[in-house]
């Protein structure tokens, strides 16, 4: 259990919150394929956790090549969107195990939560209307990696998810994602707590090589690792 109780819990979304089946990365690759890249397992993992058009443009410029100007960029973006929506169509993500009632307890506890993720705007509103997390029931705030100029590791989704919800000491932040990236973001930001959960892309071994302040299992512990009493009874 820690001694303090954060003011915010910035979280990432797949592979954190929501279970996806990694189908991201999965869309990531093909959509480069189709676009004359021939991506690697290891070079498609390197990106995990990032903004993905960021990823798209990088793993479309050749070694010591010109990176696809913007109209191109665009255009790949689109594709990427339009797979990703349909693969998720076909089988929807879900919440993980014990996570929709750790966010209720910890915002019953007065903790503000926000989810922050390399997807765009459109693929998230999508997304979180399909798991019934639109508006403001489930958390309080949501940071997209099209909101800010850089996505991760640089730690400007944590900064907007500050600002949405009025939180000013970072030394109160929480964030917690599954990938190395999730971690380095909350390290460059100075957040008081960098968590690595084992529910998704990273495993202890990876995400042990990154600075951080603990790793759990799943956000589904937050609460109780936070000595937060539940105040939501659990579906199982």
């Amino acid at each position: 259990m820690t001694t303090a109780t954060p003011e915010l819990v910035v979280l990432d979304i797949a592979g954190t919150t929501v279970d996806e089946g990694l189908q991201v990365y999965r869309v990531l690759a093909e959509t480069v394929k189709a676009h004359g890249g021939s991506p690697s397992q290891s070079d498609i993992a390197r990106w995990h956790g990032a903004a993905k058009h960021e990823a798209l443009r990088a793993l479309l410029t050749p070694r010591r090549g010109t990176p696809p100007d913007d109209d191109m960029l665009r255009t790949v973006v689109d594709d990427f969107q339009r797979r990703l929506k349909a693969a998720y169509a076909d089988h929807p993500p879900r919440p993980l195990t014990g996570v929709p009632e750790a966010l209720a307890d910890l915002r019953a506890a007065g903790v503000q939560v926000a989810l922050n993720t390399g997807f765009d705007r459109d693929i998230v509103d999508s997304l979180l209307a399909a798991l019934g997390w639109d508006g403001d029931a489930v958390v309080d705030a949501v940071v997209c990696g099209s909101d800010v100029p850089m996505g991760r590791p640089a730690p400007y989704m944590i900064f907007r998810a500050m600002e949405r919800t009025g939180v000013t000491d970072v030394a109160r932040v929480l964030v917690a994602g599954d990938t190395p990236r999730d971690l380095e973001a909350g390290t460059n930001s100075g957040a008081g707590f960098v968590v690595g959960v084992l529910s998704g892309a990273g495993s202890a071994v990876e995400l042990g090589a990154h600075r951080h302040t603990h790793l759990l299992p799943s956000v589904a512990e937050l609460p109780a690792w936070l000595g937060i009493r539940p105040v939501v009874a659990s579906a199982s």
